[in-house]
């Protein structure tokens, strides 16, 4: 418990539950909402001429401008007589820099649109960029945290090329420090994009890897929404066709990248697990993951991947009816199957799933001397936000840390 005493600990974890119980008491009553899905380019080209918008910033990084990804939208969007602006210097745990030079880019240039083409750290820079279009008079950092943006984004359409973060339904922003290095997310309803274009061609081109990493992102984004202390009948669903979706598709895509209906079931499922954990958050998992991003930069669905088994087991007894549930859905284990039981085969699903794709189970990365305050910025990020299992202090944290450098 460190210096804290059983008193203060106690007070901790009911007042963290008492938030959790409000927010989830509140959630049919606050504006969430589904980006309209659009079909093709032609599509998204209908919705800036129904708006009457000619300037347009597109949002994405160096690798995907430089294959081509961005070309076809490219053309249509000048064909169609857009005047197009494009910031594509977005880096893999977006900074505060790459959000002012976006800005920049976008107030200098007239823009009135913000089209989001990427992974999910394309999608949180633009969603940043709009925050501050919204809010030009507060920093990012003042808006990191809940409900601190309150105003209306420029139009924001979100075309992934990646089947993991599900950024094109969430309320979240996640950026990094760029002086600091701290890791922190802005959460608002008005960053929800209004649209998203769910293209599989886009995602062929993704190396292996970054089809594994950004797969098991969307799995731990269903997993931990799915245990957690605030879910809904709607997110619960959500949560096991995700879940189903990747474990029948995500080795598919893995193994073939140009398997269209693997990767437009991936994306289906990324979809499908941004809705669940926007409204029911996620946990631990991600805490932990976040500091390790901003600490070292270590990508954020391979940080998941490999803390997601570590923190299913460390919950142990308090995840097994749960984890039954989900093993009984998503077909891995029968009626007859005992909580345990079921509980070690879904993890061990997930462990074997992690191997074929050559993804490791330690981060060798952590250093020893920065576990004390890592583990304080991943307690401070989930309590008492995310309605996690189990409670944990930084503390009971920093143990997490050690096995995931150690294995």
């Amino acid at each position: 418990l460190g210096s804290r005493g059983l008193g203060d600990v106690y007070k901790r974890q009911i007042y963290c539950r008492t938030f959790q119980h409000v927010l989830k008491f509140a959630i049919p009553f606050l504006p969430y909402r589904q980006p309209e899905l659009l079909k093709d380019y032609d599509g998204l080209i209908e919705v800036l001429r129904g708006n009457s918008f000619k300037n347009v910033l597109l949002v994405t990084d160096k690798s995907i401008k430089e294959i081509g990804l961005t070309g076809e939208l490219e053309s249509k969007l000048k064909g169609a007589g857009f005047k197009l602006f494009i910031y594509d210097k977005t880096v893999a745990n977006p900074t505060s820099q790459n959000v002012e030079e976006g800005l920049k880019i976008f107030k200098d240039n007239g823009c009135q649109v913000l089209i989001a083409f990427g992974g999910g750290s394309s999608m949180d820079c633009a969603k940043a960029i709009g925050a501050r279009v919204a809010r030009p008079n507060k920093t990012l950092s003042q808006m990191k945290g809940i409900l601190k943006v309150r105003k209306s984004l420029p139009l924001l359409i979100a075309v992934p090329t990646t089947a993991g973060t599900g950024s094109e339904t969430t309320i979240a922003s996640v950026i990094t420090d760029s002086e600091t290095r701290h890791k922190y997310a802005i959460n608002d309803f008005p960053l929800i994009p209004k649209y998203a274009l769910l293209e599989a061609k886009l995602t062929t081109g993704l190396p292996p890897k970054l089809t594994a990493t950004t797969g098991m992102d969307a799995l731990t984004h269903a997993v931990e929404a799915y245990i957690g202390k605030s879910t809904t009948k709607e997110t619960r669903k959500n949560s096991i066709d995700a879940i189903k979706l990747i474990f029948d598709n995500l080795l598919v895509a893995y193994h073939n990248g140009n398997d269209l209906t693997a990767r437009a079931n991936m994306l289906k499922a990324s979809y499908l697990a941004g809705l669940a954990f926007t409204k029911s958050y996620v946990g631990y998992v991600h805490a932990v993951a976040h500091s390790l991003g901003g600490k070292y930069n270590i990508p954020h669905g391979e940080a998941n991947a490999i803390l997601l088994p570590i923190v299913l087991k460390k919950y142990g007894k308090k995840v097994y009816k749960k984890l039954l549930k989900l093993c009984k859905a998503v077909g891995l284990c029968d009626k007859g199957c005992s909580k345990e039981v079921a509980s070690k085969i879904f993890i061990e699903k997930i462990e074997a799933m992690n191997k074929e794709m050559g993804i490791g189970k330690r981060i060798p990365a952590i250093d020893e001397g920065d576990i004390k305050e890592l583990a304080r910025t991943a307690e401070k990020e989930a309590n008492p936000l995310y309605p996690v299992p189990v409670l944990w202090t930084a503390k009971q944290l920093e143990k997490i840390y050690e096995e995931a450098k150690n294995g």
